[in-house]
């Protein structure tokens, strides 16, 4: 297989699963909040980043103005943002509505990726197409039954920030691709590196209005370690994992691949997160869900057989920031 394909999509099913593991955040927190748990995460990632960025040879040359400007922008949309949007959406629409409107993410991205690319004839994308979208309605098929409803406090609010939600990853997915592409001597390093720290900044300025918005648990629970020791260990676990290598790997896909191909290869996410909520939960899948998360990973399988035929195979390759 070309070296270029196969790093690529292994990186975007890195990043799938990386990110995949912030849905089990809540299960894990105890008594502390998701904007403790994304303040502790986001000030850790940002600290790797630094480590990240001074260990890069010729830094400065990369820290223009025009860079740090971009880089904090696109943390903000993918950080901040998304995470008011999602944590928001969770709140008014429920657990399990708000997962389900983020399944429309990849396909979403994958139509605009395709148009503004023209990296794939549509007519090869409709079978990989329909088996995703399939799979999502039996994944996320509980969510609108009696029992799904039955945690929602107000669908007039919490729809439109899932739809917000779906708008802010796509709008960073497309928007981090292009700064790549605009920046082909910045290593994938070093740019992983600034959106990291931009974000580790733009939570600390959150902080002061988190805490007069009694959004955050910290300043009453404290900061000890006996009382915040779990908090820290999967703060910075999680940091590490999925905020600092998601954020590479996707960089690294985003590089190596057509938006069209990385958008299908994120749906595995869902399937990650179905596995990893099921673990969490101690309980064995429905066959609904097994269905679904089966249909998923076909869909996945042929979309990497189709991009690979048509483009890598042939010797044909399109990265995405062509």
């Amino acid at each position: 297989m070309n070296r270029v394909f196969y790093v690529g999509v292994s990186a975007a099913l890195f990043a799938a699963f990386a990110f995949s593991l912030n849905f089990v955040v809540p299960f894990i927190i105890g008594d502390y909040s998701t904007f403790d748990f994304a303040l502790i995460r986001h000030v850790v990632s940002a600290l790797v980043g630094l480590y990240i960025m001074f260990s890069e040879k010729g830094v400065m040359r990369h820290l223009t103005l025009r860079n740090c400007l971009q880089a904090i922008w696109l943390a903000f949309v993918g950080y901040v943002g998304y995470f008011l949007a999602v944590t928001g959406a969770a709140i008014f629409a429920g657990p399990v509505i708000a997962p389900a409107f983020l399944g429309l993410v990849p396909i979403v991205l994958m139509v605009i990726g395709n148009q503004r690319q023209g990296s794939m004839p549509w007519r090869f994308l409709m079978m990989p197409l329909a088996l995703v979208l399939v799979g999502l309605v039996l994944v996320n098929g509980t969510a609108f039954t009696a029992e799904g409803l039955n945690s929602v406090q107000s669908l007039w609010i919490g729809v439109p920030l899932s739809l917000a939600a779906v708008g802010f990853w796509v709008w960073f997915a497309l928007a981090n691709q292009a700064a790549l592409a605009a920046r082909p001597e910045m290593p994938s390093g070093m740019w992983s590196a600034l959106i990291l720290v931009g974000g580790g900044v733009l939570m600390l300025a959150f902080y002061p209005v988190g805490a007069a918005m009694d959004l955050l648990q910290l300043p009453t629970l404290g900061f000890a370690w006996n009382a915040a020791g779990s908090l820290y260990v999967w703060g910075v676990s999680l940091a590490l994992l999925a905020t600092v290598g998601g954020v590479w790997a996707w960089n690294i896909a985003s590089r190596s691949l057509p938006v069209a191909l990385a958008a299908q290869l994120i749906v595995s996410e869902t399937a990650f997160g179905v596995i990893g909520g099921l673990v969490v939960n101690a309980r064995w899948p429905t066959p609904i869900e097994v269905a679904g998360v089966v249909v998923l990973i076909a869909g996945v399988v042929l979309s990497v057989r189709i991009f690979y035929d048509r483009q890598f195979a042939s010797g044909k390759t399109l990265l995405a920031h062509e």
